[in-house]
């Protein structure tokens, strides 16, 4: 690997279910987090280099009724803070960073940062946005986005980059509805339109439609192993966690990752490529408290995952990316939730030339899952403004925007306060605790109802007196 890259950005991305903790999910210190980032990129060049960008997701952020009630704000701000500041305490030449944009919808959240000397102070067009994917469109499973440019060198229109941080459906058997769920956060995730023309001026850009694209999360894919696979029957007690310890195992068992699996029919994450996951030990699912003791309720998983793809990327190649993946892992010493933290550096292939068709385009339409506008000879057309270079997708893949996006997403919103707010009221009867809650609703609905009776009843003796 060459020992410079001037021209490549160092991408840093961070992900962590936190198992509903709220401001008590993260230490004070995330020097085991973030660090570890930092210390590898010394491979990258003959001094120890900084990120260019850092993205840091979580799911569950806070317990889930105070997130439908829409409380997620101030656990955000107080994340912001502590990750901008152990960002800064960790570079390694102390470079200062910026945040660039921040989204939450309910549990999901993203946070992306700039380095100030690089590429934070000439960053524009940033955009977020969210979608819910739970019953009834609800913010409990989703994603959350974020979007921006970052010109050219010499001021042309340069590329876009998109972080897209999801949550999708638990449990091993809902696999459907966890490709369902994909499928949904691409048809209503939706950005501002990539301007060319009229046309396109009023038809909003799926996540795909950027030149480069990072998916981070709680995918939720699990191991699915056949029954009569040696380590089937004992999947959930010890010997499988001891088995885990082993590299070769782990890579023997990525042939189940539900993921892995999907990704090569082509059902989910299309165009999307992967780092080596099973190169470190199950993200999920942890006991509380331990560093490395899985619980035995569930088949350890690999859960928690980072996906990307850039515009010179093959859309018909699995796993072969112009995008280097420098590191890829997760950080075992965070107990406080069942899921353990993941990151991942990327270093991006450097900036290439747009094509002709690409700076001066004559067409009068195109779709946001191409590369390149199709040229024309009419001379009746007025040339169109440059625009950044997009993914390419695979053949067999031509998303739709969903025209009702919107409303689905508001639809969520209103059912998320609803449901939260009368849940939140419950959590305060109950001191704390849902379950006492809705007993002491029960026994105050009760006794409400008997004293009515017992008022009615003591009113109609008396009338009958008289």
């Amino acid at each position: 690997m060459p020992h410079t890259h001037p021209d490549r950005l160092l991408v840093q991305i961070a992900s962590y279910n936190t198992n509903l903790q709220g401001v008590q999910g993260l230490p004070q210190d995330l020097v085991d987090w973030l660090s570890p980032t930092f210390q590898v990129s010394s491979f990258l060049s003959r001094e120890r280099r900084a990120p260019d960008v850092v993205a840091v997701g979580f799911q569950e952020l806070l317990p889930l009724h105070l997130g439908l009630s829409g409380f997620s704000q101030h656990v955000l701000e107080d994340r912001d803070k502590l990750i901008l500041s152990q960002i800064e305490a960790n570079a390694p030449n102390k470079e200062r960073y910026s945040l660039i944009a921040k989204v939450v919808n309910a549990g999901v959240a993203l946070l992306v940062y700039g380095r100030d000397d690089t590429l934070a102070r000439t960053i524009c067009d940033v955009q977020t946005q969210w979608t819910g994917s739970g019953p009834l469109y609800m913010g409990n499973k989703g994603a959350v986005g974020v979007r921006f440019r970052v010109p050219s060198a010499d001021g042309g229109i340069g590329e876009t980059f998109t972080f897209v941080c999801a949550h999708l459906a638990a449990h091993k058997e809902y696999l459907a509805r966890r490709i369902a769920d994909y499928k949904h956060v691409v048809d209503t995730l939706l950005f501002p339109p990539v301007a060319l023309g009229p046309a396109e001026s009023r038809a909003p850009s799926n996540i795909y439609a950027t030149s480069h694209l990072f998916l981070l999360g709680d995918l939720n894919f699990r191991l699915d192993i056949p029954p009569l696979h040696p380590l089937a029957l004992r999947s959930n007690g010890v010997d499988f966690a001891r088995a885990l310890e082993d590299e070769k195992t782990r890579e023997q068992l990525k042939e189940f990752d539900q993921l892995l699996v999907e990704r090569r029919k082509g059902t989910v994450c299309q165009g999307l490529k992967e780092g080596e996951f099973w190169k470190f030990k199950c993200s999920y699912k942890y006991l509380l408290g331990e560093v490395d003791k899985y619980s035995p309720k569930r088949v350890p998983s690999w859960t928690d995952r980072v996906l990307y793809a850039t515009h010179t990327d093959n859309p018909d190649t699995l796993d072969k990316s112009n995008i280097t993946n420098v590191l890829y892992t997760s950080i075992p010493s965070y107990t406080t939730s069942d899921h353990k933290p993941i990151i991942c550096m990327l270093l991006l292939p450097p900036p290439s030339p747009l094509p002709p068709s690409a700076t001066a385009a004559t067409s009068p339409s195109i779709s946001p899952t191409t590369t390149a506008p199709p040229t024309t000879s009419s001379s009746s057309l007025t040339p169109l403004p440059p625009r950044p270079p997009i993914l390419r997708l695979p053949s067999h893949y031509t998303p739709t925007p969903d025209s009702h996006a919107a409303l689905k997403r508001y639809i969520g919103r209103a059912f998320d306060r609803v449901i939260g707010i009368c849940w939140y009221v419950i959590v305060l009867l109950g001191a704390g605790s849902g379950a006492v809650g809705v007993f002491n609703f029960l026994i105050g609905v009760g006794a409400w109802t008997w004293w009515r009776s017992r008022d009615g009843g003591a009113g109609g003796r008396g009338a009958i007196a008289v």
